[in-house]
C-alpha cells in the first residue's frame, strides 16, 4: 500500500472532498497564478545576491569580513522568519480559506522589499528583511492553496508544477539582480522588486478564486476514529525529516563550493563565475523534472518516489567528492537537482493524504519550516565539516545522511501501512 493512497478512517475524506470539489472549476487557474506569483516573489528575494554585499557596504559596514559577516545574516533572516510563522499561517488558512493568505503574503512582502530600499542602517536591513520572511511566505502559502485545492490524483504533479515557480525565480532572480542596479541603482532594485510582488498580489486578489466553506472546511473529524490518526505520527515526523533533508542535501556544499572549485585548477579570477554556474545547475536539474516526477508519485505512490530519489541522490553525491574538473562536479550537480526535484511534491502529497483537511494547512506550514530549517542547517553542518574534517567528506556525510532517510522512509511506511491495517480489521 502507497502512501498516498491510504485513506484512514482517521482521515475526513466527505470534507477533504468537499472542498476540492467545490473548487474543481479553479484550481488550474489557480495553480498557474501561484507559479506566476513565486516566481515573481522568489525573483526578488534572490535577486540581491549579487550586489547584498555591496549594499551593506553603502549602509556603513567597512570591513570585508563584516561585509561577509553582515550580508550572510541579512540573507538568511528571510528564511528564519518563513520558517517560524509558516505554521501559524498554515493554520489561518485552514480558519480563513487559502486565497486571503496569498494576498496577505504577497502585500506584506511587496511593502517589506520596498521599505528595505530604504534602509538607513544594517541593522534596519537585517529587520527589514526578518519581517519580509515574518508577514511573507507567498511561495508557503501556494503550496498550501495548491496542495488542497488540486484531486488526490493530480497533486503530485501540481506540487511539482508550482515548485518550477520558484526554483526559475532562484535561477533567474540572481540574474537580474546582476545587471538591473546598473539601470536603476541599488536601492531603486528594491522597488522594482517590490512592484513586481505587487503585481502579482493584484493579480492574486483579483483572479484566484476559492470557495471556502468556514462551517464545513474546518470542522473535526468525529473523535472515535483518533487512534487511526495517531498511527500516522511516525510517518509524518519521517515526511517532514526528509523534507529538511532535501534542502540540507542540496546547500549542504554551499559553504565550500568557491574554494573546492579551486582546488580543481580554477583561475581565481573565474572562481565566483565557475561556483555560480555550479550551484545553478541543481536548480535547473530540477526544474526539468519537478512536474513529471510528482506525475510519477501520482501513479506509483509517493512512498516509491521519495525512497527512490534518495537512494539515487545519495549514489549521484558520492562521485562528486572525486571530480577533477569543474565541469565535472557541474554535471553530476544538474543530475543530483533532476533527481532531488521528485521529492518536496511527492513529500508534500505524502503529508496530505495523512491529515485531515482542516489540518492541511498547519501540517503543510510545518512542512515548510522543515524545508528552511534544512536550508539553515546545510550550510552549516557543510560549513563544519569542510573546516575541521576535509572538503570531500561533505559529500560523504551528506551521501550517507540521505541513505539513512531513505531507510527511515522503508520503515516508516511498512510501520503505518501494518498498523493502519491492525486498524481496519479491530
Amino acid at each position: 500500500m502507497h502512501t498516498d493512497t491510504i485513506e484512514s478512517p482517521g482521515v475526513a475524506t466527505n470534507a477533504a472532498a468537499g472542498y476540492s470539489e467545490r473548487n474543481a472549476a479553479y484550481w488550474k487557474r489557480n495553480l498557474a497564478i501561484a507559479v506566476f506569483g513565486s516566481f515573481s516573489t522568489l525573483v526578488s528575494l534572490s535577486m540581491l545576491l549579487p550586489f547584498l554585499p555591496l549594499y551593506v557596504e553603502q549602509l556603513g559596514v567597512s570591513s570585508p569580513a563584516s561585509i561577509v559577516q553582515w550580508s550572510g545574516i541579512a540573507f538568511g533572516a528571510t528564511f528564519l522568519g518563513t520558517a517560524l510563522t509558516a505554521p501559524l499561517w498554515g493554520h489561518l488558512a485552514d480558519r480563513y480559506g487559502r486565497k486571503p493568505m496569498l494576498v496577505r503574503a504577497a502585500i506584506g512582502m511587496a511593502v517589506m522589499m520596498s521599505l528595505i530600499g530604504m534602509a538607513h542602517s544594517v541593522m534596519e536591513l537585517v529587520l527589514l528583511r526578518l519581517l519580509a520572511g515574518l508577514v511573507g511566505g507567498y511561495a508557503s502559502a501556494a503550496t498550501v492553496m495548491v496542495g488542497t485545492q488540486a484531486p488526490r490524483h493530480r497533486s503530485g504533479w501540481a506540487l511539482g508544477v508550482l515548485s518550477i515557480g520558484a526554483l526559475s525565480g532562484s535561477l533567474v532572480g540572481p540574474l537580474v539582480g546582476g545587471f538591473l542596479p546598473d539601470l536603476v541603482g541599488i536601492r531603486g532594485t528594491f522597488f522594482v522588486g517590490g512592484g513586481v510582488i505587487a503585481l502579482a498580489a493584484l493579480i492574486t486578489l483579483f483572479f484566484v478564486r476559492e470557495d471556502f466553506d468556514r462551517a464545513l472546511d474546518t470542522r473535526a473529524p468525529s473523535h472515535e476514529h483518533a487512534p487511526a490518526g495517531m498511527a500516522h505520527k511516525p510517518l509524518m515526523l519521517t515526511l517532514l525529516a526528509t523534507a529538511m533533508m532535501v534542502l540540507l542535501a542540496n546547500m549542504s556544499i554551499e559553504p565550500i563550493i568557491t574554494v573546492y572549485i579551486g582546488q580543481l585548477g580554477v583561475p581565481h579570477d573565474r572562481l565566483a563565475r565557475f561556483a555560480g554556474i555550479v550551484m545553478a545547475t541543481s536548480a535547473f536539474g530540477s526544474m526539468l523534472t519537478s512536474a513529471r516526477l510528482g506525475a510519477f508519485a501520482d501513479r506509483v505512490g509517493s512512498d516509491r518516489v521519495i525512497i527512490g530519489c534518495l537512494l539515487v541522490t545519495a549514489l549521484v553525491m558520492l562521485p562528486q567528492a572525486f571530480v577533477t574538473q569543474w565541469w565535472q562536479l557541474a554535471v553530476l550537480r544538474g543530475l543530483m537537482g533532476m533527481s532531488m526535484a521528485g521529492l518536496l511534491p511527492a513529500v508534500a502529497k505524502g503529508v496530505r493524504a495523512l491529515v485531515e483537511d482542516h489540518k492541511t494547512g498547519k501540517t503543510l506550514g510545518y512542512l515548510q519550516s522543515s524545508q528552511f530549517a534544512g536550508q539553515v542547517a546545510g550550510p552549516l553542518m557543510g560549513g563544519q565539516i569542510g573546516a575541521w574534517v576535509g572538503l570531500r567528506e561533505v559529500f560523504f556525510v551528506t551521501a550517507a545522511l540521505l541513505l539513512l532517510c531513505a531507510a527511515l522512509n522503508r520503515w516508516a511506511n511498512r510501520r503505518d501501512t501494518r498498523l493502519v491495517a491492525l486498524h481496519r480489521t479491530a
